[in-house]
């Protein structure tokens, strides 16, 4: 058995205001997406501007964070918040989603790529391998939190987590950090790293999300107001990851007419003949 490095959730207080870990988790994965989607935004097949980008990804932060918490009001406790409304606010009392965030985020940039008459599958396409990041760091708070733990097990790395009772139970999230953050970024960035048909980076990341969700679920403990939705092993992450994985293989096995080399001015506005910064200023 390990032991659980107890780290304090706050990091620091000024005043009224604590600084917390889980806090900082969601400036990491503003941050990384941010470094990481600029050097996509000046590469050839990059369907917006590094400014479009910029604008859309900022919205997109706000779209999955309102969406994250009505997700996890809607999908798990959507009767104590609709007597308690004003519960649906108190962030700090944690509850976040991320397949409601997921929805928020694309609704964000749905609503930017008709502003800039961008192609929203090329958007979804560009956006998936700089998602991975922020779940590391979101799982890492989790981690931190010493909330979302596994189910007990005899496996020598099983932890006792404060508030999880006296036995072991598996670190899921650490099993989510390294499958959904590192090994999901990895796939996702490798395969970007070149042309693909549209919607494939969108199908490979809902995919492959979805699977290791699943697999996770398997040894993440049930959230203790909903228990098993189905007999003694399906949970509600597995009810919602399902759609993913249906989704997923739909953009992945859907026929899509690309368009020829010389026609990428129908998707992303630029000139053949012209420079990349020449034909962005264009677009709009």
């Amino acid at each position: 058995m390990l032991a659980y490095p107890r780290i304090d959730p706050v990091i620091f207080t000024l005043g009224p205001l604590a600084v917390r870990w889980y806090g900082l988790a969601y400036l990491a994965a503003f941050a990384t997406a941010w470094f990481l989607g600029a050097r996509r935004a000046d590469r050839r097949d990059s369907p917006f501007s590094r400014e479009q980008f910029q604008e859309i990804l900022a919205l997109g932060m706000l779209g999955a964070v309102l969406g994250a918490r009505l997700g996890y009001v809607l999908f798990y406790k959507p009767m104590e918040y609709l007597t308690n409304p004003s519960e649906i606010l108190a962030l700090w009392h944690g509850g976040m989603s991320f397949h409601g965030g997921l929805l928020g985020a694309i609704c964000a940039v749905w609503w930017l790529c008709r502003k800039f008459r961008v192609d929203l599958l090329r958007a979804l396409d560009f956006f998936a391998p700089l998602t991975p990041p922020g779940l590391f760091f979101g799982r890492l708070g989790n981690f931190i939190n010493a909330e979302l733990w596994g189910r007990p097990t005899d496996a020598p790395w099983g932890m006792i987590f404060p508030g999880g009772g006296p036995l072991p139970r598996h670190p899921s999230q650490l099993y989510e950090a390294g499958l959904e953050g590192l090994l999901l970024f990895i796939i996702l960035w490798r395969f970007s790293s070149r042309e693909r048909a549209r919607g494939s980076a969108s199908g490979l990341f809902a995919l492959l999300y979805g699977s290791f969700r699943l697999l996770v679920e398997a040894f993440r403990e049930p959230d203790r107001h909903l228990g098993f939705i189905l007999g003694d092993f399906v949970t509600m992450g597995m009810l919602l990851s399902l759609p993913m994985i249906l989704a997923g293989l739909l953009l992945l096995r859907l026929p899509r007419k690309e368009a020829a080399p010389g026609a990428q001015t129908r998707l992303t506005g630029r000139q053949p003949g012209r420079k990349a910064g020449t034909a962005r200023g264009k677009r709009g």
